[in-house]
């Protein structure tokens, strides 16, 4: 009988930790709740990748560090471009960035409706502290886009040390990092050059953190400012059956006019006041700027998108506390003004009549949106008894966009002739508003068992409003879309031990997403599907020995199309949907000889998966393993890391389109060395 041995891994972690002193150790601290609080206080998985694990990784993207994470795949493309997998298949189209929540401090990086599936390099992982990952519906104090998760970027310390370093790597890749702080100011800043594997692939990338904090008439203010810049030649796909392992194709760019340039502004202060009443309050006013141009190689005609919005909103939150009772209410509110261009610079090359004639050149949208979100929640923890907390939150939130079109209403083309063959791809309808009100419950049970280890269960609902891309840009026969917010009900259950030696966390889920918004063969948005999504994770941190730390982070999983989703004509209802392995996994193990010098081994399996909603065609996975050292000696620290050591051929995405298997390949081995002065 052929034994798989990743089902072995949640015994292994297990073993590990019951062999390990039940004395009891310092908990995690996240902030998912707002306010610190210890994980073991949290009903539900929170992730989080320490400042030690990010310094150790050095991300060249954040996928490298994301791997850490139990459940969670930042897929790379070319670049710094990205999609995105929490408890989820890699969600991709114009919607598939809105099962995410992406905050930089509790701050969304994107506009409620305005998301991007590449958001995430607007952050600044980079100068990153740390990175929470709240897995599956995130309750009261996340709104819509918390449907599989959050993945909230955290910004150092303001006391954190200060450095300066200089890294190399492959292909023209050079990164400076500085960091100084003082008294109650803090600044962080990188930037990074790399002339691409692929051809034509290069970039530049620059990013700052400044940080103040202030006490200020009895409130403690900590005020962050970030700027992000990416100029970026973009390479496409390339095609062909196994084309990730053709020496003539791994390095060939077909898109070498592609390009991606996005610029990003964020201004927001925590303002932490404790009235001599008692408890907290704490109002988190902010304004955020984003800008984005970049070529749509992937389509016909390869038209330029141009997109933005600018937005001013607030977060508050009230936390309290008595005998066996913590209570939490909050208001939080945004309003934005975005915009969205699309213009084909010339004729559509392409065989096809039918493309040639209804993909025209010129303007294909031109658009505006006024949006405001609205939302009130309410969070309870009560002891029923020493040893069990009832968890229980609900948020109500209102979202609304006001649409103008500035151009032609319909399918013609932007001087208002009419298409042939029944009239151009792209409709745009006119004028309107649209408003979407949801509630997001959750009600969870936690349950002590020792000092150092308990178990909960978890019942919440998630939800996300249309993206206005799904609402506003539509295509073909559609004039109007009328479609509402997807919404997810999720079960969890989960059992977590912290002990001196290490840290052992295991859950168990299952969620149904309904009304899944999708693009059909017609090429028309469209909700009304369902989809059902099962896992077990397994994260574990162990200390083997005073210089031996293994950690572990594991899943298998099931997505699957339930009903109401046809793909070219098809039901694939009971497929596994595309982009979604099975099991994905890493470990890594950290020696350290001596007090100078550390070292980490780092392997990580992704399983086979299907690249089409057919399940006709299949991406085999693949293994990679990377290492990484570091030598200290006073202010000074020598780096080091061999990414892809074994050298295999891999992709970093699969996937199945235009009738062709399609790849982001994977780059060969590789050595990044990186010289760092603590300040």
């Amino acid at each position: 009988m052929r034994r798989n041995p990743t089902l072995c891994l949640p015994i292994l972690a297990a073993w590990l930790v019951a062999t390990a002193s039940h004395a009891q150790v310092d908990e995690i601290v996240v902030s998912a709740k707002r306010i610190d609080q210890a994980a073991t206080d949290v009903a539900g998985t929170v992730a989080r990748i320490d400042a030690d694990a990010l310094a150790r990784t050095g991300h060249t993207h954040i996928n490298e560090a994301m791997q850490r994470v139990a459940g969670a795949w930042i897929s790379r493309g070319n670049g710094q471009e990205h999609l995105t997998a929490v408890r989820s298949p890699v969600l991709t189209g114009a919607g598939g960035c809105g099962g995410f929540f992406m905050a930089q401090d509790g701050i969304a990086v994107r506009a409620s409706g305005f998301c991007n599936v590449n958001e995430l390099f607007e952050s600044t992982s980079e100068l990153a502290g740390g990175i929470e990952v709240v897995k599956g519906p995130a309750g009261a104090f996340y709104g819509s886009n918390a449907l599989h998760g959050v993945v909230n970027v955290l910004s150092k310390a303001i006391d954190a040390p200060g450095a300066i370093g200089l890294e190399l790597g492959p292909h023209g890749y050079g990164r400076v990092r500085l960091g100084a702080q003082s008294d109650g100011w803090r600044v962080d800043a990188s930037g990074t050059t790399d002339d691409g594997y692929k051809r034509s692939s290069g970039l530049g990338q620059h990013k700052l953190s400044a940080r103040w904090n202030r006490d200020l008439f009895g409130a403690d203010v900590t005020t962050t400012f970030t700027l992000t810049n990416l100029n970026q030649e973009t390479a496409g796909f390339v095609a062909g059956v196994d084309a990730y392992e053709n020496q003539r194709l791994k390095r060939v760019n077909p898109n070498p006019e592609a390009f991606r340039d996005s610029r990003s502004m964020r201004l927001y202060s925590r303002i932490a006041m404790s009235p001599d009443a008692g408890g907290q309050f704490i109002l988190t006013p902010y304004i955020r700027h984003t800008e984005m141009d970049f070529l749509q190689h992937f389509l016909p005609g390869q038209a330029l998108e141009e997109n933005g919005h600018t937005s001013v909103g607030f977060q508050s939150a009230w936390h309290g506390e008595s005998v066996g009772l913590r209570v939490s209410l909050g208001i939080d509110a945004e309003r934005t003004d975005g915009f969205l261009k699309e213009t084909q610079a010339g004729p559509t090359a392409s065989p096809s009549a039918f493309l040639r004639t209804t993909i025209p050149q010129g303007k294909h949208y031109d658009y505006e949106v006024e949006a405001g979100m609205l939302a009130v929640f309410a969070h309870a923890e009560y002891d029923l008894g020493p040893s069990t907390t009832l968890v229980a939150g609900l948020r109500g939130e209102h979202v609304d966009y006001d649409y103008d079109n500035r151009m032609r209403v319909g399918r013609t083309q932007d001087n208002g002739i009419p298409c042939g063959f029944g009239g151009c791809r792209f409709n745009r309808p006119a004028d309107r508003e649209d408003k979407f009100d949801n509630l997001s419950p959750s009600i969870g049970i936690i349950r002590r068992l020792s000092d150092t280890s308990n178990v909960y269960v978890n019942l919440a609902r998630g939800f996300r409003a249309p993206q206005t891309t799904e609402l506003y840009r539509l295509q073909n026969a559609q004039s109007v879309s009328r479609i509402d917010s997807e919404s997810m009900l999720s079960l969890e259950v989960g059992y977590r031990q912290f002990t001196v030696a290490g840290r052992l966390d295991l859950a168990a889920y299952t969620m149904r997403k309904d009304n899944v918004i999708f693009r059909d063969s017609n090429r028309i948005n469209v909700d009304g599907g369902e989809t059902s999504h099962k896992g077990i994770e397994v994260s574990l941190n162990r200390e083997l020995a005073p210089s031996l730390e293994v950690s572990l982070a594991a899943t298998y999983q099931r997505h699957e199309y339930d009903a109401g989703v046809l793909v070219s004509g098809q039901d694939v209802s009971g497929n596994d949907i595309d982009t979604a392995p099975r099991f994905m996994g890493s470990m890594q193990l950290v020696w350290r000889p001596t007090s100078r010098i550390s070292t980490e081994l780092e392997w990580i399996r992704l399983a086979r998966y299907y690249t089409d909603a057919s399940n006709a065609n299949d991406y085999p996975g693949h293994t990679l393993i990377n290492l990484r050292a570091e030598f200290a000696a006073g202010d000074w620290r020598l780096f080091a890391r061999i990414m892809n050591a074994a050298d295999r051929d891999y992709a970093e995405r699969a996937d199945f389109g235009f009738g062709s298997e399609r790849y982001f390949v994977g780059e060969p081995r590789s050595l990044y060395v990186g010289l760092q002065r603590r300040l």
